[in-house]
């Protein structure tokens, strides 16, 4: 099955990716990972996407469709992947489904307060990109990732001023298509509210949907 996930900066998306990605056996596909992977390569277009990032800004849509495109032409997205932040806009949903069908999409909903408070405390590892949060899942070691031992960094897009710019940049282009996928039949909505330690709100009415879907299909 081929899911979509979509919501704000700091929704969860990614947490939840990973999380429906071991259950279900298929990739969780992150543009976000991608990037930052190729920016660790540094070339001219690792650079290029670096800038960006840096600034909290949206990458090209011909440079994320090309990046996406090669990855999902990878045996292990075969039986189906969890793209996570990627389409952004309606026009990367059109090229999207020319590259591969979605089956399904699952829209997680958090208020502005919620997302402000996550995005401001979220800590990353560099190296197995693992993410920690000061106040909610704090490391076990202060500045270590609890998996590798890397040193935790605060990414740039993650700080006050690019976490105001972002959610701007997500309700004037991203917002838009909640309507498409509606209209396609595709869409299910989820609240992302809850914190972490009541996961099960959460996932339990994902894996519902997913569980419904793949029935769906095998009938």
């Amino acid at each position: 099955m081929n899911i979509v996930m979509l919501g704000s900066p700091g929704a969860g998306k990614g947490t939840y990716a990973k999380i429906l990605s071991e259950k279900y056996s298929i990739p969780h596909i992150s543009t976000g990972d991608l990037f930052r992977d190729i920016v660790k390569e540094d070339t001219e277009l690792g650079r290029k996407v670096k800038e960006i990032l840096d600034s909290g800004g949206l990458q090209s849509d011909d440079i994320t469709l090309e990046i996406l495109r090669k990855r999902l032409e990878k045996d292990d997205c075969k039986k189906g992947f969890i793209l996570d932040g990627y389409p952004r806009n309606l026009s990367q949903a059109e090229s999207l489904s020319t590259v591969s069908d979605i089956d399904l999409v699952l829209y997680f909903v958090a208020s502005e307060s919620v997302v402000l408070d996550r995005l401001g405390g979220r800590l990353t590892c560099p190296r197995c990109s693992a993410i920690f949060h000061m106040k909610n899942i704090p490391p076990k070691v202060e500045g270590k990732c609890d998996h590798c031992g890397a040193d935790l960094y605060q990414r740039p897009d993650q700080m006050p001023e690019a976490i105001k710019k972002r959610l701007a940049l997500y309700k004037e282009v991203t917002a838009p298509l909640i309507d498409y996928y509606k209209e396609k039949g595709k869409i299910k909505e989820i609240s992302s509210d809850p914190p972490i330690k009541e996961l099960k709100k959460i996932i339990g009415p994902c894996t519902e949907i997913i569980d419904s879907k793949l029935k769906e299909e095998t009938n």
